[in-house]
């Protein structure tokens, strides 16, 4: 699927059209084109660069609200001097950082998350960003693996978010929580399932964070528990994942 964006910057009659080549995953590559052409009189772009951009849910003094963060920068086209009249076409290739959230779950949209690309014009001494183009993440076999493992469990999702602030391994300003309801033998057991993946080169840590029920003598606690997986884990985990969900039942 390509996705296109028309940008006119400041008025001055130079159009940006910027094409990416559809869903990437976390550690793959993002590769697309950027096409701008100027109207009737000679500009001089001095750079074009692309962002990766992530909608970050921010809590200050009880409040929380939206606020945008970007998490990757790449200068794809340094000085161009473009003619009236004139169309130029610069091609890209970024690397995904390895901890760049999923926004795509099952080829559906994951309710809740917003990522895109921004392309960044510098003409003129000045700056225009543009819209975002959507970035379709998709999760890596491992991701998949404990997806599914889960879906078998009983449970289902409920929403996700990204928020802001640093767990430990990490280095994202922001961490992504995809909420579950339990179900089957965990149902009376949790009020709800968080999980939050770190991805790295060669391994993956999942938490798994379990709001219990409280008993008739006890309250409920949050209980979590962290444990790392490697890129190659693609198979049925339903069984390691019962174990660990056992302990945060405990």
């Amino acid at each position: 699927m390509v996705l296109r964006r028309l940008l006119a910057a400041f008025g001055a009659g130079v159009e940006v059209d910027t094409l990416l080549s559809g869903s990437v995953r976390p550690g793959g590559t993002l590769s697309g084109e950027v096409r701008f052409s100027s109207g009737k009189s000679d500009h001089r772009v001095t750079a074009i660069n692309l962002e990766f951009v992530a909608e970050v849910e921010v809590e200050r003094e009880g409040q929380t609200h939206k606020s945008r963060y970007e998490f990757f920068e790449a200068k794809v086209a340094g000085e161009v001097l473009l003619a009236a009249g004139s169309t130029h076409s610069v091609p890209f290739a970024l690397p995904v950082p390895w901890e760049t959230p999923l926004s795509t779950l099952g080829g559906h949209q994951l309710y809740g998350i917003r990522l895109g690309v921004s392309t960044e014009l510098e003409l003129a001494g000045a700056l225009d960003k543009g819209d975002l183009d959507p970035l379709h993440v998709e999760p890596l076999p491992v991701h998949e693996a404990v997806l599914n493992a889960l879906g078998r469990l009983g449970f289902t999702f409920s929403k996700a978010d990204l928020e802001s602030g640093t767990i430990p391994g990490s280095q994202m300003p922001f961490y992504q929580e995809i909420e579950y309801w339990p179900g089957g033998q965990f149902r009376n057991s949790f009020k709800e399932l968080e999980l939050t993946f770190v991805t790295g080169p060669s391994t993956v840590d999942v938490i798994l964070e379990a709001d219990r029920r409280g008993g008739f003598l006890s309250a409920g606690r949050d209980a979590l528990n962290r444990f790392t997986l490697p890129h190659s884990e693609s198979g049925d985990l339903t069984a390691l994942i019962n174990e660990k969900l056992g302990r945060l039942s405990a």
